[in-house]
């Protein structure tokens, strides 16, 4: 794949009157973005923010959020992501962090005290952007310190299982990221065909993490029209299929879940070939009930925001052909990445055998030799199939004995009546630490929590059955829509604090 800063400049090869993305129904031409996009460039210029330049921007999903990473991006400055989905007071104090000299923020934000203050002490360079318009609303009082020209994004991680932090992803990574998913899948990158023609792209996730921003940049990279959702909001995507008949879709498990609880006929998806998923794991189950209602593979694929997105995955040819001997796996390492699983101690596993997973890859930030250490246990079977078998730093020792949470949540899923199930380790003093599982039903489903432990029985060792299942209305999620750790803690809290309550 060419650079991502020429494969953008191949957008303005392309007429003003071409449609490049459709919000809320309507399309939005590239002619409407390319002149915000031009205009910031030019703001940006004027105000001493060259290549290398580090802008703030509340990244939502919105035309005006998609003209300014293309004018960072086409003027090698780097994006650093603030996000929207946060209250203001933190949103404001995460600004203040990321020291940035320049900022751009939708138009409401310059009304909230904690806002301007945050701007203000930073010094910054700052406007506010709303309904295509770019209004300047300071200037900046101290210098600009020149960055990195090779860094594109400082890229917000999720933040499930803690304090979201920053990573600084280079343009090499994101190009060998977006060229290797290309390769894996046997796609061409575009160029064979005229910009902005071809099948439209569906961006579903927020673009302030990496699983929307990859979608994003894909699109805009391969000069392909594309659906931007604010979220994932089954009425509105279902009626983007409906209207573009899309080849192939990307969806977080919880919008598989969703569309398996509807009333979706088989002809409404007879357009898609293969449903990918990556921000978190999907279970068998949920795969082999997509696969028999829909006849669409779901492929699961792995990788997180230090690799600049997956690293590894299904094809649909691997899936035919392998899924019901493979069922579990992640699939196989993309073109140009290699796998392993090393002990404690650093030493390589033999397959079969789970351990903390490595990468080596130029996704990863490092050289093709460099191995990268993850915070996930996994194992590889001899056919080189990855298997995520959990988190090395959520691993529950209850007295003494590991307990894996996915292992625990996995058994409570297959429960008729759960739709979705989280389980974290509490302190014990007894035994150090227990599993509590909190659970979400299916809709009009019921279960009590000693069923669904003693449901657990049945498939668990006696140290993993969950000590105490709560049931809640609704599993807290973050950006992704994967369970946001850290909410699900507090929530833990609260119900145990009022079940003491309750017992005074």
């Amino acid at each position: 794949m060419t650079s991502i800063r020429d494969a953008l400049g191949r957008l303005w090869q392309a007429g003003d009157d071409a449609n490049l993305l459709q919000q809320n129904g309507a399309w939005i031409t590239w002619g409407r973005v390319r002149m915000l996009a031009e205009q910031i460039d030019g703001e940006l210029s004027a105000a001493g923010c060259g290549p290398g330049g580090r802008v703030a921007v509340v990244l939502r999903n919105s035309m005006e959020s998609v003209a300014a990473l293309i004018a960072i991006m086409r003027g090698d400055r780097t994006l650093v992501t603030v996000s929207p989905l946060q209250p203001v007071e933190r949103l404001s104090a995460d600004l203040a962090a990321t020291r940035a000299a320049f900022v751009l923020a939708p138009r409401p934000l310059f009304s909230e005290a904690s806002f301007t203050s945050a701007v203000g002490g930073l010094q910054a360079a700052a406007w506010s952007i709303a309904d295509g318009a770019l209004e300047r609303r300071s200037e900046s009082a101290a210098a600009a310190h020149a960055g990195d020209p090779r860094v594109a994004v400082e890229m917000l991680t999720s933040g499930t299982t803690g304090a979201p932090k920053r990573i600084p992803l280079s343009r090499k990574q994101l190009e060998s990221s977006l060229a290797a998913a290309l390769q894996h899948n046997e796609r061409p990158d575009g160029s064979e065909r005229p910009p902005l023609t071809g099948t439209v792209g569906f961006v579903v996730l927020p673009i302030v993490h990496i699983g929307g921003l990859w979608g994003l940049l894909q699109s805009l990279v391969t000069a392909r029209p594309f659906v931007l959702l604010e979220r994932f909001q089954l009425t509105a995507w279902r009626a983007a299929v409906a209207e573009h008949r899309p080849g192939l879709v990307s969806l977080p498990p919880p919008a598989i879940r969703a569309i398996l609880e509807s009333d979706m006929a088989p002809d409404e998806l007879s357009s898609v070939r293969a449903v990918t998923a990556g921000t978190s794991p999907v279970e068998p189950a949920v795969v082999d009930a997509f696969y028999a209602r829909f006849n669409i593979p779901v492929l699961s694929v792995y990788g997180a925001t230090e690799f600049s997105g997956a690293v590894a995955g299904w094809t649909k040819k691997d899936f035919l052909a392998q899924w019901s001997d493979k069922k579990g796996s992640v699939g196989r390492a993309f073109p140009g990445v290699r796998l392993k699983v090393i002990d404690d101690d650093g030493r390589e596993l033999p397959s079969g055998q789970t351990g903390r997973l490595q990468v080596a890859s130029p996704q990863a930030g490092e050289s093709a030799d460099g191995w990268v250490t993850t915070s996930d246990l996994a194992h590889l079977d001899e056919d080189g199939y990855l298997y995520i078998d959990g988190r090395a730093d959520d691993v529950i020792i209850r007295g003494g004995f590991k307990v894996a949470p996915d292992t625990v949540a996995n058994a409570l899923r297959s429960h008729p009546a759960v739709l979705d199930a989280s389980v974290v380790g509490m302190p014990d003093p007894r035994l150090g630490q227990i599993p509590v599982a909190v659970v979400e039903l299916r809709p009009d489903a019921s279960a009590a929590p000693e069923t669904l432990r003693d449901h657990c029985r049945s498939s668990l060792t006696p140290y993993e059955v969950p000590a105490q299942v709560h049931v809640v209305d609704e599993l807290p999620r973050g950006a992704a829509l994967k369970v946001d750790r850290q909410r699900l803690l507090a929530t833990l809290e609260d119900l145990r604090a009022g079940a003491t309550a309750g017992d005074a």
